[in-house]
């Protein structure tokens, strides 16, 4: 594996750049600047399929770019914050982007995790991993920096909820009734800047109930921060601002008020863009091959969907009426094994969750938060 800083240099070559951007779509980047210190040391060049990958740089060492392996939890990778985890189901950055909040998803613990630190356990909520649930969402209150409010979205023998924890306070459901059932447990969450929570919920291996108004199975649903509908929602008194999901693996803002939501379900894996007030209709994308699209972040002109099955990202670039300029890129691939959740900071890096111990080849310090600068999206073709 390579330098992810060969991943950027042959696709600033190609003329697509990424553009960064802070934790919520709406807030513009900050300037770039170099952190050589927080890229992977091992970064592959992108796939670009029916094409042979381009030979090292003239005069360099690969056998010098790869760092030592972990031992134990000890991981000397500068771009590892976190290490000896269980699968991360969800990851939220601290507002100073220097820390992060991550879910393990079969644990039900949500660590504080920040580099040259011990994570810090700070609550735990009993959680029931069947059917693919467990402790899959996590968001931060829009006005975390007065109320320090964490929202978690959590599977329980019986139904799933969304969670709130408050500092120094025991979990409390503020979002109950979201069926469970055999299969598509999981469930996302976001915050919107506009100060409600959107969620994100699986339809229990039910098409019905994806499509049944009364059941919050299958939806996305935009609530305030005590669970009721929030205001301004396309029905007044509801929740539901939009229908169809099967199984969502993340959630991320997108301009004009609408929002990316990854699904699992179905044939095919696929990238939604869902608008408030409307069902969800034909994917924006799509992947025949099933590569397991899980957590995504947007910034302006880029969507980042992290995928666990390929072990890889995907990179989009969405342009006007639905479309993609250019052709989306798998990069990353084969860096950190299965990548999770995957959240952007205020400053503009990317943070990111694997789930190796969950059907991955683990190494000693699996499983791990990564904090990165994003990779750009390149040329490669549609799956």
């Amino acid at each position: 594996m390579r330098r992810l800083r060969a991943v950027l240099g042959v696709l600033v070559a190609s003329g697509a750049l990424l553009v960064g951007c802070a934790q919520f779509p709406d807030q513009h980047p900050t300037n770039w600047r170099e952190q050589p210190s927080l890229e992977p040391q091992a970064g592959p060049q992108p796939s670009v399929e029916g094409q042979e990958p381009p030979p090292p740089e003239q005069g360099s060492d690969p056998g010098q770019q790869q760092p030592p392996p972990p031992e134990g939890c000890a991981d000397p990778d500068t771009a590892v914050v976190a290490t000896c985890l269980a699968p991360v189901g969800a990851v939220a950055v601290l507002p100073d982007g220097q820390g992060a909040l991550v879910a393990e998803r079969d644990t039900g613990r949500i660590l504080r995790v920040q580099q040259d630190a011990e994570p810090l356990e700070i609550a735990r909520i009993p959680v029931d991993t069947a059917g693919g649930g467990g402790l899959t969402g996590l968001a931060l209150s829009p006005s975390y920096f007065e109320d320090e409010l964490i929202y978690a979205y959590a599977s329980t023998p019986t139904e799933n909820q969304v969670v709130r924890i408050a500092p120094g306070d025991r979990p409390k459901p503020i979002l109950t009734g979201i069926p469970k059932g055999a299969s598509n447990n999981g469930g996302s969450l976001f915050s919107d800047p506009g100060g409600a929570l959107i969620v994100a919920t699986g339809d229990t291996g039910s098409v019905e109930a994806a499509r049944d108004p009364n059941s919050l199975a299958g939806k996305v649903l935009r609530i305030d921060g005590f669970g009721g509908p929030a205001e301004a929602n396309p029905t007044p008194g509801s929740p539901v601002v939009s229908s169809g999901l099967a199984s969502p693996g993340g959630i991320c803002g997108a301009a004009g008020g609408s929002y990316w939501v990854t699904d699992r379900g179905g044939p095919q894996d696929a990238l939604h863009r869902v608008t408030p007030g409307e069902p969800i209709g034909t994917p924006a994308w799509t992947w025949p091959d099933r590569p397991g699209v899980s957590g995504c972040a947007a910034a302006p002109g880029t969507v980042l969907v992290s995928l666990s099955n390929a072990s890889a990202l995907y990179s989009l670039n969405p342009g006007p009426g639905g479309t993609f300029t250019g052709q989306p890129t798998k990069v990353m691939e084969n860096t950190y094994g299965r990548f999770s959740a995957a959240a952007l900071a205020p400053d503009g890096l990317l943070w990111l969750g694997t789930v190796n111990k969950a059907g991955g080849e683990p190494v000693s310090s699996d499983d791990r938060v990564i904090r990165i600068e994003p990779p750009s999206g390149g040329s490669a073709g549609k799956d």
